[in-house]
């Protein structure tokens, strides 16, 4: 179908004053401008999801064969590489040319001058088409009219689910479930297969890891973590009753040892067959649907869980962003513009099959019959969620900083990280969800006064 390229605007506010520079590390990352893989080889810093794994291993045959340009890649845990980007960018040190960043970043590492913009290689790279992106993922990595990084893959969040187990046991899946429908079906298909669970939900500390998916459950259900004029709300009855919900469907009918599972370990158990649900990131589809998957076409599709808004699924980018301290800006953007241009998707295509591309970034993959062909039973549902997302608008009340599952200013790296300790650590049953909360509340307030 035809794809409006430019769809709603998304701006995204940048904190005033000097709380950017929140995300400088301590340390030194290493000296500034040398290259610890030598001569002229780009050194690509990235997170170890799938995909990205997948590009390591299609590089040196395909694109270093191409141009002549060796990359060396640092693959790291997304928690992990989370820091090490912050330190090795916020002190320009050079080590790393390119980065895996994402549309939370973008503004702050923007602001601070540690990001080379990309508009005048993207113009001169007709082959490119700057003009494919999804206008909301294009947004996101747009700061002040400017772009800063481009897109390896978009992604935003829904339902996933076992249609051969749901048939199995009579449950029929609503076409828009909400939350407590899924608690309901969470319930009966708990052990529906021997070591089956009802579902899988994050439950592992990190921001970007349990604080996402239960971030749009409290949007949805009605609560913030900051009101407009910056009152931190984690302890308010909202919040404390999506927290409730999320934290006691896991421990119910989810996952065994929750705590410390992941996106990764929910990709993992929903593959292996030992979850009949999985709310996640749509780009888990791809995965599920690859070619050699063991539930390859067994999985239905549905959007978000909602509660009191009409949509609920996250935006998220992982993108390609160039540090401004790299000495080789020409040969950084031939890589980033292979590896989020449609010669890649293609060449994924053709290797490991069209389920498996990066997709969620380019309106070209929506109209190309053979993605349509492979993922078919996601790609509708994924390009309407992203389209959807509205990351200054996400929940019932007016927000202070634009987001969906975090919220936009420097310090939620690290206030986000120790409210899912505390979260992660009622999953664990070592303490009452209003004791997390009113540890978290705390914590909030002191961020919110420096805003206020």
């Amino acid at each position: 179908m035809p794809h409006q390229r430019r769809r709603r605007g998304i701006r995204v506010r940048v904190a005033a004053g000097t709380a950017a520079v929140a995300l400088v590390a301590t340390g030194c990352a290493g000296a500034g401008g040398t290259s610890f893989g030598g001569g002229d080889a780009l050194n690509v810093l990235m997170v170890n999801n799938p995909q990205m794994v997948q590009l390591q291993k299609l590089t040196a045959r395909n694109f270093t064969k191409e141009t002549g340009i060796e990359v060396n890649f640092t693959v790291l845990p997304e928690n992990d590489v989370r820091d090490k980007i912050s330190q090795d960018f916020s002190h320009q040190a050079g080590q790393y040319d390119i980065a895996t960043i994402s549309n939370f970043e973008v503004p702050f590492f923007a602001e601070n001058g540690w990001l080379r913009p990309l508009d005048a290689y993207a113009d001169k790279d007709t082959a490119f088409d700057q003009d494919d992106i999804l206008d909301p993922v294009a947004q996101s990595l747009t700061h002040k009219g400017t772009v800063y990084a481009e897109p390896f893959y978009g992604e935003s969040s829904f339902l996933m689910y076992r249609k051969d187990v749901f048939a199995a046991k009579g449950l029929t899946m609503p076409a828009r479930p909400t939350w407590r429908q899924v608690a309901a079906l969470a319930a009966q298909a708990d052990g529906a297969e021997r070591g089956m669970n009802g579902i899988c939900l994050r439950g592992l500390p990190g921001w970007g890891e349990v604080v996402a998916p239960l971030t749009t459950v409290v949007n949805t259900m009605g609560g913030t973590w900051f009101t407009k004029d910056w009152q931190a709300e984690l302890d308010s009855p909202e919040f404390t009753r999506a927290t409730e919900f999320y934290v006691n469907l896991v421990r119910r009918h989810g996952q065994a040892g929750a705590a410390q599972s992941g996106y990764a370990e929910c990709l993992n158990n929903m593959t292996q067959g030992k979850t009949a649900m999985w709310y996640d990131a749509t780009a888990g589809a791809g995965s599920l649907e690859a070619a050699g998957s063991p539930v390859k076409g067994r999985i239905g599709y549905v959007p978000a869980p909602v509660e009191r808004t009409d949509s609920s699924g996250w935006l998220y980018t992982w993108a390609w962003g160039m540090q401004k301290a790299s000495k080789k800006p020409d040969k950084a953007w031939k890589f980033i513009s292979w590896a989020s241009g449609k010669e890649y998707e293609e060449l994924v295509g053709r290797t490991s099959g069209w389920a498996d591309v990066p997709a969620g970034k380019r309106a070209s993959t929506y109209d190309h019959p053979a993605y349509l062909k492979a993922a078919g039973a996601f790609a509708e549902v994924t390009e309407k969620a992203i389209a959807a997302a509205d990351p200054l608008d996400p929940g019932t009340q007016p927000r202070p900083a634009a987001g969906i599952q975090f919220v936009g200013i420097p310090e939620f790296t690290d206030l986000g990280t120790r409210v899912s300790q505390e979260i992660s650590a009622a999953i664990a049953g070592r303490q009452s969800v209003p004791q997390a909360l009113k540890t978290s509340q705390s914590l909030a307030e002191k961020v919110a006064k420096e805003y206020r």
